[in-house]
């Protein structure tokens, strides 16, 4: 309660004009109103932004407490004498029944930002209502089966996918993960953790596609009981002496706390004493979940519900981030703690701004088996392993769970564990699998992995050879052979002054990795090859039962809206058919670079061309100036076209940031810049001694 009150008294004492206060349905019910009101009768200028979500989300879900509609909500707040208020939802033709009086409007969520702008500049108190279903609400309900699925799919097309991570933006959303390709790296969507909000979509890309279908039942098991190996009966954790503790990290919305909640109720069957704890924060999607579980012959032989610090006998890290945390580090103990812990490591919040982040795993694995010991501390690539095993990530957790369990580290026996889950009687068959899976793991993680069929992880081409033949193997589709052999004669020029320089092949690397992404830039023609080649569709089938349908969201350049608060290219919905649009346009890629070229003339491909010759110009001067005292500048130059990604104003944006870095590059190269390195403390430290 009391949001917004402290504007109150602030608001004389500042430069600020106005501001935005966020107020959740449930929080507006029991007290919020009060705030509200206080703001009317003090005249500041601010705007509540109501989130009617249906439930309590900050805290896991509980419904509100008592039943208040949008339009009550709305006739209250006029009563209070609120004379604007906005009404946004991503589905606003369920309110058209609400009476629109004077000051009161409906708009789609799309128009949240013109809104809001229109709100700051009105004097006085407004209110913006914002009503959709909290995202993870929703998931709980369609895995309950209380609400429908949508069958409609967000994909992403990663040959036409440019990495620029405008779609991350747009949404900002962590089920837009990375995938790591030849090109670099590009997006796809993690369709176990989607919440279907489908704003991703406003990115401005074409590699976004909407499929309606059924994803395909994907596993690797066979449902017969025959199937499964005659494993050994794991040994109980030992609880005489003292109470076993564990810690279980993880990601929201990832079914962490069932994890605590199915061993809970396992020790519960087995007349065993039990205490959870649950450290959630704000109940929200990927964000870290602690949950403290102890189990003990009763509950007597519990004296606290927290696992003090150093106490834990199992890490059990559903997410490799989370487990490497000040919170999960400080309960492990090196004569004590044993760590199974999930070697995927999930996206954090970085990766939506800074589409290069790299997540330091090695560094987090290298932590974690220091403060456990290298002996007692086991990395299973759970994710990978689940999903081409059960096709669904969010079995991973269970997974890890059966893994302690025949290592001797869980302190309930299997059969309370599989009670337990069928108790909860959500996904049993599902959950009973992974369990099994991951005990299958701990007597043989070779077997396991074997039928999953698991990839090793991707490595770029590193040999300049190799290297060359991949690009020159990609132009010749792209435009032509003369074309790919074009860009052949230009690498191997610089590679032999470079290498009569005697400095390796480092630069002609990164210059032949710039050169291609500079050479077969992502026209139209492109686009629709990439589309209309059968290697998408063919990733379709893998995913999506043959009855399906597709929608193409793009913006094409000729004919497309224009949004009319930014003025950029607004995207649209096309049918599947445009496919035959793509099949038609591809074949005419010949008349890309001549005059009768009618996508020629467009501001954007008229940008490429003209990147493209600065380049090779820039390319080859810099391979004539080389030299081991400016090698290490001219390598990150060479590499700096890399950064050249994305379409249209994204695309534009994206070069002016490459050509400011650029000139810093060049009087690098020069030995033009003097650097300078903060010192760190220690360093403080030295100069003052």
């Amino acid at each position: 309660g009391g949001e917004g009150v402290t504007w109150v008294g602030q608001a004389p004492f500042t430069e600020t004009n106005h501001v935005f206060q966020n107020l959740g349905d449930g929080t507006y019910f029991h007290s919020g109103l009060l705030a509200i009101r206080q703001a009317l009768a003090a005249g500041v200028n601010i705007t509540y932004k109501i989130l009617y979500n249906d439930v309590v989300a900050m805290t896991g879900g509980q419904p509100v407490d008592g039943v208040l509609t949008v339009a009550q909500m709305i006739q209250q707040l006029r009563g209070e004498g609120v004379e604007r208020i906005a009404l946004i939802s991503d589905d606003p033709v369920k309110h058209s029944q609400i009476r629109l009086e004077t000051g009161v409007t409906l708009n789609h969520r799309d128009d949240l930002m013109v809104i809001e702008k229109e709100l700051r500049d009105i004097a006085g108190t407004t209110v913006l209502i914002y009503e959709q279903l909290c995202a993870a609400e929703k998931r709980r309900r369609r895995k309950k089966g209380v609400m429908a699925d949508s069958k409609m799919r967000v994909v992403i097309n990663p040959d036409v996918c440019e990495g620029c991570g405008d779609c991350g933006i747009a949404s900002n959303c962590l089920s837009v993960i990375p995938l790591e390709t030849e090109l670099g790296r590009k997006r796809q969507i993690d369709q176990s953790a989607c919440n279907k909000d489908y704003s991703c979509l406003n990115g401005f890309c074409p590699s976004l596609i909407t499929v309606t279908g059924d994803l395909k039942k994907f596993s690797r098991t066979e449902s017969g009981a025959d199937y499964w190996p005659d494993l050994p009966e794991p040994v109980v954790a030992p609880i005489v002496e003292m109470p076993w503790n564990i810690v279980v990290t993880g990601v929201g919305g990832t079914g962490v706390l069932t994890i605590a909640a199915v061993i809970a109720m396992a020790a519960h069957i087995e007349g065993k004493g039990c205490a959870t704890m649950n450290q959630t924060g704000l109940a929200q999607k990927f964000g870290a979940v602690v949950s403290h579980v102890r189990v003990g012959t009763s509950q007597k032989a519990i004296n606290a519900v927290r696992i003090p610090a150093g106490d834990a006998d199992l890490l059990l890290g559903c997410d490799l981030v989370v487990a490497a945390g000040d919170e999960a580090i400080a309960k492990v103990n090196i004569e004590r703690s044993h760590a199974v812990v999930n070697a995927n490591a999930s996206t954090t919040a970085d990766f939506i701004t800074d589409p290069d982040v790299q997540v330091p795993e090695e560094a987090m694995k290298s932590l974690i088996a220091k403060e456990v010991g290298n002996d007692k501390t086991r990395f299973i690539q759970a994710t990978e392993l689940v999903t081409r095993l059960l096709g669904d990530s969010i079995a991973s957790n269970m997974f890890l769970l059966g893994f302690a369990l025949q290592s001797g580290l869980v302190p309930v026996s299997r059969e309370a564990l599989e009670a337990a889950i069928e108790l909860n009687g959500v996904a049993v068959d599902f959950n009973l699998k992974a369990l099994m899976w991951g005990r299958w793991a701990a007597v043989d993680i070779g077997v396991v992995q074997e039928t999953a069929g698991v990839k090793q992880k991707f490595e770029p081409i590193d040999d300049l050879d190799e290297l060359i033949a991949d690009r020159v193997a990609r132009l010749t589709l792209y435009q032509s052979g003369a074309y790919a052999e074009e860009y052949r004669g230009f690498v191997e020029t610089v590679r032999k002054t470079e290498s009569e320089r005697g400095l390796g092949t480092g630069y002609s690397k990164a210059m032949a990795r710039s050169l291609f992404k500079l050479m077969a830039c992502k026209d139209e023609y492109e686009v629709a090859r990439l589309y209309s080649d059968g290697s998408f569709a063919r990733q379709l089938d893998i995913l999506f039962e043959a009855s399906r349908s597709m929608s193409f969201h793009l913006a094409p350049p000729l004919f497309s809206r224009k949004d009319k608060e930014t003025g950029m290219p607004r995207k649209s919905r096309f049918p599947g058919a445009t496919i035959w649009v793509f099949r038609l346009l591809a074949p005419f890629k010949f008349l890309r670079g001549t005059i009768f070229d009618p996508f020629g003339y467009l501001q954007d491909r008229i940008e490429e061309r003209e990147t493209l010759i600065v380049w090779r110009r820039l390319f080859a001067s810099i391979a004539g100036e080389l030299s081991p005292d400016n090698y290490r500048a001219a390598v990150k130059l060479a590499e700096l076209p890399l950064e050249i990604r994305g379409y249209g104003h994204i695309k534009t944006k994206n070069l002016r940031k490459v050509n400011a870095r650029k000139e810093i590059l060049m009087s690098e190269f020069r030995g033009e810049l003097i650097h300078v390195v903060s010192a760190t403390v220690d360093d403080k430290a030295d100069i003052a001694a």
